[in-house]
């Protein structure tokens, strides 16, 4: 909290903006319910990257580095009497969610909403500051649901006419996936903020490829469920491509396909419902991100520790980088959130030509202004982490110093894209939304190798990384560019480390 005036505290990092290009119709009811996801301060703090133990189970990380009960109970006190209701408390995720009318709603949080319609539909906006009253003794971090405009956009981009084109199948080959492995015993979670599947599409996938349907659950959140449109451009084509991409890579594997609303609020829930699951998955894949500008810096944050709470629990989160070049789709030099935490494994892309297992080009994938290139910078929101210290990771482009993206790459480029099944049609998809899904089938291969879990994945991947030079497990990508930021040896803001070999990863892995 900050800003701490009278019987009120200002909700650090609550500022937003006003939604450019929309229509405002007045007010929102008073009388309208409104969903509202609180977040909580931890107990304690979790250990410091490169000192966790073995993974904990969720309940151990409740009680540990969870909600304070003291802080439940004076939150519950504090909504209950200003009229709204809690509908129900997450310690282990820190989450309360609240309902109540708008007009409860505004004074409580001091909030003024206003009805508007965009290119997406209509939504409830807010500008400025939230503020929340002091009894709730400082425990609250982030207010996140009130304003519900669209927080993320999908990262897949269709072929236009497409040269070369791959099964997933095949680029298990080209990476060496670890022979012998495929997803046995793992759970892989994918987070969809739209769209839906049909299993039909998915049965007529996996036979064509010769896998056998891998086992698939939708999981609604905060009254979301699995919804396909039927339109093959628009949110399906992300989420059977997430799936198609874990299941021809790991076809043992259960696949858990979380469907949230495409809000801050709604982001935040799927991610913690999917970490604090159980079975916990081995890795839990995001294709769908925005600027890092575009978000609220309570809603980095909050989202920041979710990622950091799946680290303790030995969850892997893959997330795609963006598929706009540098500028992620904005003025200047931006990196996709997401992606940029340092808790999330980033995923950039590359351009790759191949025949059979034999790589004769890999690049950066990067096919011109308007037509696609791998996301990738460095962070305005997140300093240096300790395992890109010695990786050469460039200066902002404002100055000082911030974690760089991405940390690793595949093939991305549509042009050379991915083989996959969208509403009924046979087609090629690119896009870093793509390298999520296969790093995450890749880390439940791992997992089962190793019959260990991932507590610290960027420690493991970066141990042997120094300016210049990548260690083994990666094939390095040394030539191309994504706008601002130019590939070269070792590390760089184009393909991260590089694009994975997987069975020298493995053996990297089991060594040390």
């Amino acid at each position: 909290m900050a800003n701490q005036s009278g019987d009120r505290s200002t909700v650090q990092g609550s500022g937003r903006d006003a939604v450019e290009g929309v229509t405002t119709s007045g007010p929102v009811p008073d009388d309208q319910q409104i969903d509202v996801t609180l977040v909580l301060r931890r107990r304690a703090e979790l250990p410091a990257a490169g000192h966790a133990s073995d993974p904990i189970d969720a309940a151990e990380l409740g009680e540990r580095y969870g909600a304070d009960p003291a802080d439940l109970q004076a939150v519950r006190s504090v909504v209950t009497d200003a009229g709204a209701q809690v509908l129900s408390e997450d310690p282990a995720g820190r989450r309360v969610m609240v309902r109540g009318t708008y007009a409860v709603l505004k004074k409580l949080f001091g909030v003024e909403l206003t009805q508007a319609r965009g290119d997406s539909g209509s939504f409830r906006m807010r500008t400025g500051e939230l503020s929340v009253p002091t009894g709730f003794g400082g425990a609250v971090i982030a207010v996140l649901g009130l304003d519900d405009r669209d927080q993320a956009r999908e990262r897949f981009v269709h072929a236009s006419a497409a040269a070369t084109s791959y099964t997933p199948i095949q680029l298990g080959e080209i990476y060496h996936f670890p022979a012998g492995t495929d997803g046995t015993d793992q759970v892989v979670a994918i987070i969809e903020l739209g769209g839906g599947y049909q299993q039909d599409d998915l049965d007529a996938y996996f036979t064509k490829l010769g896998v056998g349907s891998p086992a698939v659950t939708a999981v609604g959140v905060d009254g979301a469920e699995n919804a396909p449109t039927g339109d093959a451009n628009g949110p399906d084509g992300e989420v059977l491509l997430d799936i198609e991409v874990v299941g021809a890579l790991a076809p043992k594997s259960q696949i858990r396909v979380y469907f949230a609303p495409n809000t801050d609020a709604g982001f935040l829930d799927a991610v913690t419902e999917a970490v604090h699951a159980s079975p916990a998955p081995a890795a839990v894949s995001i294709s769908w991100g925005q600027s890092e500008d575009q978000w609220t810096a309570q809603a980095r944050t909050a989202m920041d520790a979710a990622f950091a709470d799946a680290g303790a629990l030995g969850v892997v989160v893959t997330t795609a980088a963006g598929d706009s070049g540098s500028s992620d789709s904005g003025v200047g030099v931006h990196c996709d959130f997401p992606s940029s935490s340092p808790n999330a494994l980033s995923c950039g892309g590359t351009s790759l030509q191949a025949t059979d297992t034999t790589v004769s080009s890999e690049t950066v994938w990067n096919n011109g202004a308007g037509r696609g290139a791998t996301g990738g910078g460095v962070s305005d929101a997140f300093p240096v982490p300790a395992y890109q210290a010695n990786v050469g990771v460039p200066a902002r482009k404002g100055g000082g110093a911030g974690r760089g993206v991405p940390d690793v790459a595949g093939v991305a480029d549509p042009a050379t894209g991915y083989q996959v099944r969208i509403d009924g049609t046979d087609t090629v998809i690119g896009g870093t939304s793509a390298v999520a899904p296969l790093w995450a089938a890749l880390t439940a291969r791992l997992v089962q190798a190793t019959g260990r879990r991932f507590t610290d994945v960027h420690t493991t991947l970066y141990t042997g990384a120094v300016a210049g030079v990548v260690p083994e497990g990666f094939r390095d990508i040394t030539s191309g560019k994504n706008g601002a930021y130019q590939a070269k040896r070792g590390w760089d803001a184009c393909t991260g480390l590089g694009v994975p070999v997987g069975d020298a990863l493995l053996a990297r892995i089991k060594g040390a």
